[in-house]
């Protein structure tokens, strides 16, 4: 099969390897289509720690060609997706419903082989049948709607509230529809791109701050009389910008570390601050369990449409230059891989 396989930092190759085999537990999928996440130009960099050689990719769809003996659940031909998070069950972390501090997790595509392939193998457990008029594109949004979905539960959104957002991106902009499904009443986004800007708008958020020529910060603020957001949500993964949400949240509200910000990466905070301002601040890694079926079910009935979103699709072959778009080009918001296209 063809995959695009990381040797290492920067070093991305297509190359044919051999189709993954599975054991009875597990399904083979053929891969239709599969985004290029915020994660993945950090992994291409070396920024995210990962083994090496790694096939790439985890927001994916595609068809079931092959199932294990033990298999009962899905049946060759299935449109799928999978939870991209395979842990071992058994732990204690497993059984709190935790299982995403499993010390035996793994991810397919970040540190086993994932979707920048024409196949790829996840166990049955893992798997999510889709509706047959799901699009391939639209099924390869779950994933990151998903871990968005979590990031809302995490924030525990009330009606009424006004929640701040850090960021335009792909994973901001969701947040934005998200927080207004989830009872909102002003919801704030700042972003210093013109085009993600531009689709801010378009989606309707309520108030959109140009942070190139605006203080996000002070911007909030006059929006939320002198307050600022009951909420608030960062989602770049950058030390400037959490800063900005530490100052950006009101007294006895809520911050959501979002973005994922580089491994190494520090930052300086005052201790007196949170304990003074009441703060209580939640970390939202990614998305599993239950919030797989909302996403698919908040897709399938079109309250969230990721075409709104996504910018472009593209063929596997092309797969580097996707990611390094992904890097350089911010007027690109979200781009989609093609696995059928070699």
């Amino acid at each position: 099969m063809l995959a695009a396989v990381l040797h290492k930092p920067e070093d991305m190759r297509l190359e044919e390897v051999a189709v993954p085999e599975i054991s009875e537990n597990e399904v083979l999928i053929a891969v239709q289509r599969c985004g290029i996440c915020g994660t993945d130009p950090h992994i291409f960099r070396g920024h995210f720690p990962v083994p090496f050689p790694l096939i790439q990719g985890h927001e994916f769809s595609g068809e079931v060609v092959q199932i294990g003996n033990a298999v009962t659940s899905v049946q060759v031909g299935d449109k799928v997706t999978a939870d991209i998070n395979i842990s071992c069950g058994k732990c204690f972390y497993c059984r709190m419903g935790q299982k995403l501090f499993c010390n035996e997790i793994v991810q397919l595509g970040v540190h086993v082989n994932g979707a920048f392939a024409q196949y790829l193998k996840a166990p049955e457990i893992n798997i999510y049948k889709l509706p047959d008029d799901m699009t391939w594109e639209e099924a390869a949004y779950i994933e990151p709607l998903a871990c968005v979905i979590r990031g809302q539960q995490r924030a525990n959104i009330t009606m009424g509230s006004t929640v701040a957002i850090i960021g335009a991106g792909p994973m901001g902009l969701v947040h934005a529809q998200l927080a207004k499904m989830n009872g909102a009443a002003s919801v704030i986004i700042s972003e210093m791109n013109s085009t993600r800007i531009a689709k801010a708008r378009s989606l309707g958020i309520d108030h959109v701050i140009d942070a190139s020529s605006h203080d996000p910060v002070e911007a909030v603020r006059q929006l939320t009389e002198g307050r600022g957001a009951d909420y608030v949500i960062e989602a770049v993964g950058a030390i400037p910008t959490y800063q900005q949400a530490f100052q950006m949240v009101r007294r006895g509200g809520v911050l959501v570390t979002y973005g994922a910000a580089p491994a190494n990466a520090t930052m300086e905070i005052k201790p007196f601050e949170i304990y003074n301002k009441e703060l209580t601040i939640v970390g939202s890694y990614a998305g599993t369990y239950d919030t797989w079926v909302r996403a698919i079910q908040l897709i399938s009935s079109k309250r969230f449409k990721p075409n709104d979103i996504i910018t472009k699709t593209i063929p596997l072959p092309k797969v580097v230059d996707g990611i390094n778009e992904a890097i350089s080009n911010k007027d690109t918001i979200k781009i989609i891989v093609d696995s059928t296209q070699s």
